[in-house]
């Protein structure tokens, strides 16, 4: 749905011919049949949020334009491969191994990916400021949209909805895998407490009283 959304837009028009090969500002105006001016301000806010860059200069009628081509950033954005391959392996190790050590894998991949988030820069302040971090993380880096509440001596990450939602509800051990890359980012024991009823939703718990 946000694939056909931004195709739609006109920077998706801009990236889909850019997928194709690379391109000038006149040869975009003339297949998208606006004015130079409207593609160069969109490729500048393209090339500034890293979603295009330039590849080189041709020779012009007046002086050398300059050629456009996608990032991987952009690929990343508009393929439709991620969901259905991760879904996939998923399964395959589900239904390969003994469970423990499925749910055991899960929460290595999250602890991987939550050292490799963080750089080796830890969060920093109180248990609630390093939730509060956690979440928008979580929002920016894994398209989330989550807030933190409090509630019975606990601090929570909930989420509106789940980025992994196709593949949670079928395989919820894939939650320990965020619980345990929360873990890793906030420095704190976690507990997943994931809503997969119809819509799944996020949640994952840290009590109040716990110290790093």
């Amino acid at each position: 749905m946000l694939r056909r959304q931004f195709l739609e837009t006109r920077r998706g028009r801009i990236a889909e011919i850019l997928q194709r090969g690379s391109a000038t500002v006149e040869q975009l105006a003339k297949a998208l049949r606006i004015t130079p001016s409207a593609v160069r301000a969109q490729l500048t806010a393209m090339e500034r949020d890293g979603l295009v860059r330039r590849a080189g200069l041709v020779a012009g009628t007046t002086r050398p334009s300059s050629v456009f081509e996608v990032t991987p950033a952009l690929e990343h954005l508009l393929s439709n491969a991620y969901i259905p391959l991760l879904t996939s392996l998923v399964h395959t190790f589900a239904e390969g191994i003994e469970r423990d050590r499925f749910r055991e894998l899960m929460r290595l991949t999250g602890t991987r990916l939550g050292a490799a988030a963080a750089g080796g820069r830890m969060f920093g302040g109180d248990l609630p400021a390093r939730v509060r971090a956690a979440s928008k993380f979580l929002n920016a880096e894994l398209g989330a949209v989550t807030q933190v509440v409090r509630r019975n001596g606990t601090i929570a990450i909930e989420g509106k909805g789940c980025p992994l939602a196709a593949i949670t509800d079928k395989e919820p051990a894939v939650c320990l895998a965020i619980e345990s890359l929360l873990e890793e980012l906030v420095q704190a024991p976690a507990r997943e407490c994931c809503d997969r009823s119809a819509r799944p939703r996020c949640c994952f718990e840290f009590h109040l009283n716990v110290r790093r």
